[in-house]
């Protein structure tokens, strides 16, 4: 795996992207991977490595996550700017289209691309969002999202990452002491936090309205597939169901014991999207 960073343009000047790069087997399709809203590229280490058998695998940490470089301004963390950093990347990448794969906030992104004319996605793969979020699950996630509490240890901090993401399932001692590990960063004062800038969370901390992309879902024509929590709360299986008889008209597959979001670490969850992808 190589580390990579990127310049990208914003609002308010350039700004450093960092991303992951699994450069794959020579003349192998390229797949950018995105996580969801307060995550990062770490999300998809696992899946990452078992794909660059198959192909080149790009996992970006989006701004002011991870090891990316927080913005000027909190009100340029709105999806202009991430969709503007993506086409960047791309472009960086140098290939004619993608192969895309992105949870929650990622797979958003991914539909915004995928809906736009001559678009670079050629396959596309939903975690668990859609083009409807009720006003409900945007006040779900701005209750904890940007939160910016200090945790003494490593061990308090993957207490609270246990409970926050109860919803990705059954995961092992391992798996959680991984995901702690990578969310993580030392504060200056001592302790420990999330990697990430805290401000990411002040677009979701007002009164938002319903979202509603259907009109932009029904753009989307590349082959598409779902996946979903079963007992997802942002996605739910109305709208899932829905998604599967407008636009794409993608397969479906759901998870049981999962909510918000498959966390792509089960082997169930990785053959899925590998078997999809090399189909």
């Amino acid at each position: 795996m190589l580390e990579r960073q990127l310049a990208c343009l914003g609002p308010s000047g350039f700004h450093r992207l960092a991303y992951d790069e699994w450069p794959g087997p020579p003349g192998g399709r390229t797949l950018v991977c995105v996580h969801g809203l307060s995550r990062n590229a770490h999300d998809f280490d696992v899946f990452a490595e078992a794909m660059s058998r198959h192909c080149r695998v790009v996992c970006p940490d989006m701004p002011g996550r991870g090891r990316s470089e927080w913005l000027n301004h909190s009100e340029e963390y709105v999806f202009p700017t991430y969709l503007a950093d993506c086409a960047a990347l791309i472009a960086r990448l140098d290939v004619e289209s993608v192969d895309w794969l992105g949870t929650s906030m990622g797979a958003l992104i991914g539909i915004l691309l995928a809906a736009e004319p001559g678009a670079p996605v050629r396959r596309l793969v939903v975690n668990d969002a859609g083009p409807f979020v009720s006003k409900a699950a945007l006040a779900w996630l701005g209750a904890f999202i940007g939160a910016d509490p200090t945790f003494e240890s490593i061990e308090a901090m993957e207490r609270a990452v246990r409970q926050n993401s109860a919803g990705f399932g059954a995961l092992t001692d391992a798996q959680w002491r991984r995901m702690t590990q990578v969310l993580s960063r030392p504060k200056p004062g001592g302790g420990y936090g999330y990697a990430y800038d805290p401000r990411i969370g002040d677009p979701y901390k007002q009164d938002l309205p319903d979202v509603d992309l259907w009109p932009l879902w029904d753009r989307v024509a590349c082959p598409t597939l779902i996946l979903r929590g079963a007992e997802s709360n942002v996605l739910p299986r109305s709208v899932a169901e829905a998604m599967t008889e407008r636009g794409p008209k993608p397969k479906l597959i759901e998870f049981a014991g999962v909510g918000h979001a498959p966390a792509l670490l089960a082997p169930d969850q990785l053959d899925a999207i590998e078997h999809w992808l090399l189909a």
